[in-house]
């Protein structure tokens, strides 16, 4: 016959009887013991991790055999100040540590701040590189500001880069709050100077733009992915749901959406279409992307 004890819902230690060994056989599920006792007298078993003496468990259990069937009684002794002792459960006497903070890497409080801000970067082939949360939406704003001009006059591009200038700083700040409940520390870097005309030769202001929104898009998805790697490298499963529970999902929307943008404006062009097309971002009522 062959039982298990269990240690908060887990197998701790399996045991079994043997008639040849006259006892009971223990076999542990995780480190290392030995021990065995007589059909009617009490063992008493704790439980070893390989390389550590005592991580504060204590099995105790019983043996009754009677015409041929054996029964097991047994129960656990958990000592949680024995577990305290290690120093992952130590609490910071200095004021200048995080009390808060447990299996937070440094790795991932960088990727983190990475991914609100970002560095200084530039342009390349028409797309602003280098550029996350902050400075995306610092990029939206300038194209809200833009086509607000008295001149310019398209009502409903300028909404819809606004809201996505918000929806973006909120992002920023989403991240902020996580970066403080798992004890890391918020660092901003200068943010990127943006373009303050959006006008373009061949495809107009409008198209130019949302091709510039798309590529913004998809930098900050492939920043995410990269920040959900690193999450995943360092073995952070916190981090990891939190990235996509909160983000991937409405990035993949964002893209989509901004693409069938980009191909209805390059269907009307650069003429009266524009205007009809402002108007269906300004009476459509679009949430932010």
């Amino acid at each position: 016959m062959e039982s298990a004890i269990f240690v908060g819902g887990v197998s701790a230690v399996s045991l079994s009887w043997s008639s040849g060994e006259g006892g009971f056989i223990a076999s542990p599920l995780f480190g290392s013991f030995s021990s065995s006792s007589s059909s009617s007298s009490y063992g008493c078993w704790k439980l070893r991790r390989r390389g550590i003496n005592n991580n504060g468990l204590v099995v105790r259990g019983s043996a009754e055999r009677g015409n041929g069937v054996s029964s097991i009684k047994s129960r656990v002794a958990f000592q949680p100040f024995e577990e305290l002792k290690k120093e992952d459960f130590l609490v910071p006497i200095s004021p200048q540590h995080s009390l808060a903070r447990q299996g937070y890497s440094g790795d991932c409080e960088a990727a983190i701040n990475e991914q609100i801000n970002g560095g200084c970067g530039g342009e390349e082939n028409g797309t602003i590189m280098g550029s996350v949360e902050y400075n995306v939406s610092y990029v939206y704003h300038a194209m809200y500001a833009y086509f607000n001009r008295d001149n310019i006059a398209l009502r409903g591009l300028a909404k819809f880069f606004k809201e996505s200038s918000e929806e973006e700083r909120q992002h920023a700040e989403k991240l902020m709050e996580y970066q403080n409940k798992r004890g890391g520390k918020v660092k901003l870097h200068p943010i990127l100077m943006t373009p303050s005309e959006f006008d373009h030769a061949e495809k107009g202001d409008a198209l130019y733009s949302m091709e510039l929104a798309l590529s913004l898009e998809k930098l900050t998805n492939e920043k995410l992915l990269l920040l959900h790697s690193v999450a995943d490298r360092n073995n952070d499963p916190q981090l990891t749901d939190f990235i996509e529970s909160e983000f991937l999902a409405e990035q993949v929307e964002a893209i989509k959406k901004i693409s069938e943008y980009v191909a209805q404006l390059r269907r009307v062009g650069k003429g009266h279409g524009v205007w009809h097309f402002d108007q269906m971002l300004l009476k459509q009522g679009d949430a932010a992307l």
